[in-house]
């Protein structure tokens, strides 16, 4: 399937009232407004494709951008290449929920991830920390150094407070997973949520609250810790 016939398929599905939601959360022309769930028809069309993945992400069209997290290929991709991609991500859904998706299915995903949270740019912070939730959420324990997972917990403890506003959604929910889908690090997760406390963020002009330990509570009740997903990407 070509990338103008992909195009077309996505503009066809668009609902005015999907983009007006979309444009709300911070998406901005061009897009179509197309539900994520909507493009799964078109995916068994072209199956995993980085080439059209690639033209895909250049337009600049939300639901394109989506669609090429879609259907991209994290193990072909270089660092350069999700630097290039966390570059063009200009709102909260797509360096979360397209890059820093994609980005936990590649090898590379925690050198790249690490790399971003060291960063003082707002979104590169936000997927680094992202792409960890989705690791933790998907990865066996194993495959996580103990000591490392650790130190990012104490990192989100001794910054989140000053970090910028995407960031702090993203390092409380990192602590949140840890509590749930780490085990090895499910306590000291539940005493770093507490001693975090609310988190406070502004959301256009209202003002927020974060709760780690709330949400982790509520887990703790459903019978939720040592969660995995099957599948990070849809």
């Amino acid at each position: 399937m070509e990338f103008e016939a992909v195009m077309q398929e996505l503009e066809a599905l668009g609902k005015e009232r999907t983009k007006k939601m979309y444009m709300t959360n911070g998406a901005q022309e061009p897009l179509f407004g197309v539900a994520t769930g909507q493009m799964k028809p078109i995916k068994k069309k072209t199956g995993l494709n980085q080439p059209l993945a690639e033209q895909l992400y250049a337009t600049g069209n939300y639901d394109a951008m989506y669609f090429a997290g879609v259907i991209a290929e994290p193990k072909v991709m270089t660092e350069a290449d999700f630097d290039r991609w966390i570059d063009r991500a200009y709102f909260y859904m797509i360096s979360d929920y397209i890059v820093a998706v994609t980005l936990a299915e590649a090898d590379i995903a925690q050198q790249v991830a690490d790399k971003w949270i060291a960063s003082d740019e707002e979104l590169k912070r936000s997927a680094g920390w992202s792409c960890y939730c989705w690791l933790l959420g998907n990865r066996k324990d194993h495959e996580f150094s103990v000591e490392k997972m650790a130190d990012l917990l104490d990192l989100a403890k001794n910054t989140i407070h000053d970090a910028p506003e995407r960031a702090k959604y993203s390092m409380n929910n990192f602590i949140y997973t840890v509590a749930v889908s780490f085990v090895p690090l499910h306590e000291k997760a539940v005493e770093i949520a507490s001693e975090v406390g609310p988190v406070e963020v502004q959301k256009g002009k209202k003002t927020d609250y974060l709760n780690a330990s709330e949400r982790i509570q509520k887990a703790i009740d459903k019978e939720e810790i040592g969660f995995k997903r099957r599948h990070v990407r849809c």
